[in-house]
């Protein structure tokens, strides 16, 4: 049973070079642990997600460009992921506001390759399965 995600919780890209926030906005108005529950639909850039440091990904157009200038050396640009849709799989058997819930397990796909994953879910008290 993985824990339910709130607003705060830390989040990591596979292409990033630090730890990201979740911010999720009070619209549905349920709180886990008194901070607003996630659901899959958090997953906006620069609205849910924060960047994450610096981006690897050759896959990004900034670093690929930045990489062709450094004649084919990797040179890492400003991460802000692009993700287009929600967080999978979430929980369908628990809905916030029409919307599956978001569990520690889910993950988000950035265009540029990157996976972003859930490591710390912002709260220890409530399970969802």
């Amino acid at each position: 049973m993985g824990m339910q995600v709130v607003s705060g919780a830390m989040l990591q890209c596979s292409f990033g070079t630090a730890p990201g926030t979740l911010t999720v906005l009070p619209v549905a108005r349920v709180n886990s642990n008194k901070q607003p529950a996630a659901t899959i639909n958090d997953h906006l850039p620069g609205v849910n997600i924060a960047p994450f440091g610096m981006c690897n990904c050759p896959a990004n157009p900034a670093v690929a460009v930045a990489t062709t200038a450094a004649f084919g050396v990797l040179t890492p640009q400003p991460c802000m992921p692009v993700t287009t849709a929600p967080w999978i799989p979430g929980v369908p058997t628990v809905m916030i506001g029409n919307k599956p819930a978001l569990n520690d397990s889910c993950m988000l796909m950035c265009m540029w390759g990157g996976v972003i994953t859930i490591k710390n879910a912002g709260q220890t008290n409530h399970n969802v399965p």
